[in-house]
C-alpha cells in the first residue's frame, strides 16, 4: 500500500511531523513502512518565462535562450524542442540538485549557460504518468503560474511524499487510507478527520435495477443506478493522489471508483449504463467461457471462478476486472454501480490461475470490513454529484446483508499487565484504546471496547493487550533476564537416529535433498503407502502447489528426472521429511538409487542400483539404527504393483509392523518420468523413532573353531529362500552360527517347475570344540525337516 503524506492531511494533522518521523513512528507501531519516496525532487527551482529562444549558433537542435525569473535575464541553453518564447518554465539554478544532476554553470559549445530549464521527468516524476509531450520536452506552466516563486514543487503538486507500507496478514484494514489515517490519529494521538457522507446512498426514485447471486461465494451486493453523469477529467488533486498511489488517472468516473476504494478499501465496478439494457446482474460461479476483460486480453473462466453476467451474458470476473463490453468511456451517460462482497479464496484462486493481479483483486484476497460496501457506495455517490454532476438517481438495491453485528471485547488491567509484564496504569491503557477509536467504557479495573468494523482482527481480550503494548510502546517493558534450567545440551533419540541416517546415506555414496512439501494433485493421488485424507490448501501459490504431499516418491522420482534430463547419472538420493494427511503427521525417509551406486573404470569395480544393492543398504542402515536381521522380516509386495515392479519388490516389516516398502519402480512409471530404470525405497522413520533399538553387546572373539556344511536343496519354485533360511534357523538354534544362500539356480539338470538353492551353514558353540557326531546329528535334523515342511531334497 502506497500512502501519500499530502493525502493523509486531509484527514489527520501531521504538522511538526516529517515523512521520516511518521514512516519511523509507524514502523514501531508494527505497520512497517519499507520506503519514504518523494514524488519529485529539485533543490534551488524557481518559475521562469523564457523571454528570448534563438537557435543555438554551433547546433541544429539547441536553442540560446534568455530567462527571467527575478534576478535578471540570464542566459540557459535548452536542447527542448517545445522551448519557445512567452513560455512559464520550471528553472533549475546554478547549484541545484535534481535526481540524477547538480547544476553547474558551464559552456554548451561556446555558449554559457547558468541553469536548466527542466521537464517533470527529470524531476522524478514518474513516467508512466506524463504525456508523450511531457517526456520529451520540458514542461509548459499555465500562464497564471508567478515568475520568481520557488515553491515549485508545491505549486506542481508534486511536494508529496509516499510511504511504502507493507502490511501484515492480520491489518488487512491498512489497505484503506480511512483505516491508515485512523492509526495515523492513534499513534501520533491526533483528531482524525473523515468526509461526512453516511447514509448518501439512500436517494433515489424508484428502480428496475435486479441484483442476484447464485453463489454462497457472493453474500452481499448493492447495486444503483445513476442516469446522468458528465464524463470530464478529474481535478488536480484527485490525479495527484492517484498517482501517488500507483493509479493511472483515466477520466473522472473511472477515477472517483479508484479513489473510492483507495479510501475505503472496497472495490468498485462502474457499467455503462447504456451497455447494459437488461438492467440485471447476477453473480455465478458455475460456467465456462472466454471473456474479454478491460486490458483486452481474452481470459479462460473455469467453473468456480465468480463471474458478473447480464441478460445471461458475461460482463466481468468478479472482484478482479470488468468486461471489455461495457466499460466506462467518454460517450457514457449513465452508470451503474456495483459494490460486493466476494469470498476471498476464490477471488485468490482465480486471480492466482489467471495471472491477473490487479488492486481489486489484492483487496478481496485480504479480506473486507463487513460495511465496506456501504461506506463505497455513500461515499461514491457523494464524490460524484460533486465531480461528476450525477442526476437521475435511483434508490440502491441490496442482494443478501452484511450481517454485522459490532464486536465487543472485555479485558482487565491486572490481565493486561500480567499478560505483558508490564505495570501499566489504568488511564493510560484507556487513552490508547480511545485513540484507536475502541469506544472503551471502564467497570473498575474492567475495560469493554466496541471494536469499530474495520478493525476485524480484534476478537479477544489478548488482542486488546497486543494494541495497548505496541502504541505505548515496547520500550515500556522491564529489562529482565529469562529464567530457565540449566540442562546438558544433547541430541533427542529422533535427532540421533536421522544424524545415523544421514551419516550411512552419504557414507555409501548417496546425496541428501530437500524437495517441496506443497506439489499438486498428481502427487498426492499416486502415493506410496497412503495413510489419510488429503490436505489441499485454501488459498495455493498456484495449482502444482495445491496440495501438502502425503509421500516422497513422486518428489524423488521428479528430481531424477530433472538431474538426467540435464545428462547427469548415477544419480542416487535420499529424503528425510515430514508426510502429512489430515490431522495425521509421518516422518518418512525416501531412497531412490539409479545407474550405479559406485563405479571405478580405473579398479574396473561397479555396483549396480538394482533391488539387491538397495536391500543391502536398507538392511545395513537399520542394522545401524539397532534393528538387526532377526527383528526384520522382508516379505513378497502383494501391497503396491502399481508403483513397483510387482516381482523385484518386497515389504519390509519391524516384528509385526509394516515399516516400509522398496524395490524396483514400476516400468510404467518409469516411462511416465522418462527416466532409466531405478529402485526406490520408502521407510516410515516414525515406526523406527517409536521401536527400541537392541543395545550393543560386547562379546569376546570365539575360542573354538567353526564347522561349514554346504548344500544345494532342489524345492519348487514357489517356495522363497527365506523360509528355508527360518527352518533351519529354528531347528539348529543352539548350535548355527549364520546361515547364508550363496546360489540361486534354475535350468539345466533341474526339473520344470523347481529350483536349486545352494546355502552355507556355519556351526559353532562358544563353551568346546563341536565333533563331527554333533553336527551331524543338528545338520540330519535339518534336513529332515526340510523334506517334511518344504519338500525339500539334497541336489544329486
Amino acid at each position: 500500500m502506497k500512502i501519500s503524506t499530502n493525502w493523509l492531511k486531509e484527514y489527520v494533522s501531521l504538522e511538526g511531523v516529517t515523512p521520516l518521523q511518521l514512516a519511523d513512528a509507524l514502523t514501531t507501531a508494527g505497520l512497517e513502512i519499507e520506503g519514504v519516496d518523494p514524488v519529485a525532487k529539485g533543490t534551488n527551482l524557481v518559475i521562469g518565462e523564457v523571454l528570448t529562444c534563438v537557435p543555438h549558433p554551433d547546433s541544429d537542435h539547441l536553442n540560446v535562450c534568455s530567462v527571467e525569473y527575478g534576478e535578471g535575464p540570464t542566459q540557459i541553453v535548452c536542447g527542448a524542442p517545445n522551448c519557445k518564447a512567452g513560455i512559464k518554465v520550471i528553472v533549475a539554478k546554478v547549484g541545484a540538485e535534481l535526481p540524477d544532476i547538480t547544476i553547474k554553470a558551464a559552456k554548451v559549445r561556446g555558449q554559457e549557460s547558468n541553469g536548466m530549464l527542466c521537464s517533470l521527468r527529470e524531476l522524478g516524476v514518474n513516467e508512466k504518468y506524463l504525456t508523450e509531450a511531457q517526456v520529451n520536452g520540458i514542461e509548459i506552466l499555465p500562464e497564471d503560474a508567478v515568475v520568481g516563486n520557488t515553491e515549485v514543487l508545491k505549486y506542481l503538486g508534486y511536494d508529496d511524499v509516499v510511504l511504502d507500507a507493507s502490511q501484515t496478514p492480520n491489518r488487512a484494514d491498512c489497505m484503506a487510507m480511512w483505516s491508515v489515517a485512523y492509526e495515523v490519529g492513534a499513534v501520533l494521538r491526533r483528531e482524525v478527520k473523515l468526509p461526512n457522507c453516511e447514509n448518501n446512498a439512500n436517494t433515489g426514485s424508484k428502480t428496475t435495477l435486479k441484483i442476484n447471486s447464485t453463489s454462497e461465494k457472493c453474500p452481499h451486493f448493492l447495486g444503483k443506478v445513476i442516469g446522468n453523469v458528465t464524463v470530464k477529467e478529474s481535478p488536480k488533486w484527485m490525479i495527484d493522489y492517484l498517482h501517488a498511489a500507483g493509479i493511472r488517472a483515466i477520466n473522472n468516473v473511472v477515477d472517483i471508483s479508484n479513489y473510492v476504494m483507495l479510501e475505503t478499501e472496497q472495490p468498485l465496478h462502474f457499467y455503462d449504463l447504456a451497455k447494459m439494457p437488461h438492467r440485471e446482474i447476477t453473480v455465478v460461479d458455475d460456467v465456462e467461457l472466454k471473456l474479454t476483460a478491460l486490458d483486452g486480453i481474452e481470459y479462460d473462466v473455469q467453473k468456480g471462478d465468480l463471474v458478473i453476467t447480464t441478460g445471461g451474458e458475461p460482463t466481468g470476473i468478479a472482484g478482479i476486472m470488468g468486461g471489455d463490453d461495457s466499460k466506462i468511456d467518454e460517450t457514457t451517460k449513465g452508470i451503474i454501480i456495483e459494490a460486493a462482497h466476494f469470498n476471498h479464496v476464490a477471488i485468490r484462486n482465480t486471480s492466482k490461475r489467471l495471472g491477473l493481479s490487479t488492486e481489486a483483486a489484492s483487496r478481496y484476497t485480504k479480506g473486507l470490513e463487513p460495511l465496506a460496501q456501504n461506506k463505497a457506495m455513500d461515499r461514491a455517490v457523494q464524490l460524484l454529484i460533486e465531480l461528476a454532476d450525477a442526476t437521475n438517481l435511483e434508490e440502491t438495491v441490496e442482494f443478501g446483508s452484511s450481517n454485522y453485528e459490532p464486536v465487543q471485547v472485555t479485558e482487565t488491567l491486572e490481565h493486561c499487565n500480567k499478560l505483558l509484564g508490564t505495570n501499566f496504569e489504568l488511564t493510560e491503557v484507556v487513552e490508547v484504546l480511545k485513540a484507536l477509536n475502541f469506544n472503551p467504557t471502564v467497570n473498575g479495573t474492567a475495560i469493554t471496547c466496541t471494536i469499530p468494523s474495520y478493525r476485524t482482527d480484534i476478537l479477544i481480550s489478548e488482542d486488546i493487550d497486543e494494541e495497548v503494548i505496541r502504541l505505548i510502546g515496547y520500550n515500556r517493558l522491564e529489562t529482565t533476564l529469562p529464567t530457565m534450567e540449566a540442562t546438558a545440551g544433547q541430541l533427542s533419540h529422533r535427532q540421533l537416529l536421522r544424524r545415523t541416517t544421514k551419516a550411512t546415506m552419504t557414507g555409501v555414496g548417496l546425496r541428501e535433498v530437500i524437495t517441496y512439501t506443497l506439489v499438486k494433485s498428481q502427487f498426492v493421488d499416486e502415493a506410496v503407502l497412503p495413510f489419510g485424507e488429503h490436505i489441499h490448501l485454501a488459498s495455493p501459490m498456484s495449482e502444482d502447489r495445491k496440495y501438502v504431499r502425503n509421500n516422497l516418491m513422486q518428489s524423488l522420482l521428479e528430481c531424477v528426472s530433472y538431474n538426467q534430463a540435464r545428462s547427469a547419472t548415477n544419480v542416487n538420493l535420499f529424503e528425510i521429511s515430514n508426510v502429512y494427511e489430515k490431522d495425521i503427521v509421518q516422518e518418512r525417509v525416501g531412497i531412490i538409487l539409479s545407474e550405479s551406486l559406485q563405479k571405478s573404470k580405473l579398479h574396473k569395480i561397479e555396483i549396480k542400483s538394482d533391488f539387491y544393492t538397495l536391500k543391502g543398504l536398507v538392511t545395513v542402515w537399520l542394522d545401524k539404527l539397532g534393528f538387526n536381521s532377526n527383528r526384520i522380516t522382508i516379505k513378497e509386495n502383494t501391497l503396491d504393483t502399481k508403483h513397483f515392479h510387482p516381482y523385484r519388490s518386497a515389504t519390509i516389516y519391524l516384528q509385526n509392523e509394516l515399516i516400509g516398502i522398496f524395490g524396483e519402480v514400476h516400468p510404467s512409471l518409469v516411462k511416465e518420468w522418462d527416466i532409466k530404470p531405478c529402485v526406490y525405497a520408502e521407510i516410515i522413520f516414525d515406526c523406527l523413532v517409536q521401536n527400541k533399538a537392541q543395545k550393543v553387546k560386547f562379546a569376546p572373539l570365539d575360542r573354538y573353531p567353526s564347522v561349514s556344511r554346504d548344500i544345494a536343496l532342489v524345492v519348487e519354485q514357489n517356495v522363497s529362500a527365506q523360509s528355508i533360511l527360518e527352518i533351519i534357523q529354528k531347528v539348529g538354534k543352539k548350535l548355527i552360527k549364520s546361515t547364508e544362500v550363496f546360489d540361486i539356480y534354475q535350468g539345466d539338470h533341474v526339473e520344470k517347475g523347481y529350483k536349486s538353492v545352494a546355502l552355507s551353514i556355519i556351526y559353532q558353540a562358544n563353551d568346546h570344540t563341536l565333533k563331527d557326531e554333533e553336527v551331524n546329528e543338528v545338520h540330519q535334523e535339518i534336513l529332515k525337516t526340510l523334506e517334511s515342511n518344504l519338500n525339500a531334497k539334497l541336489r544329486g
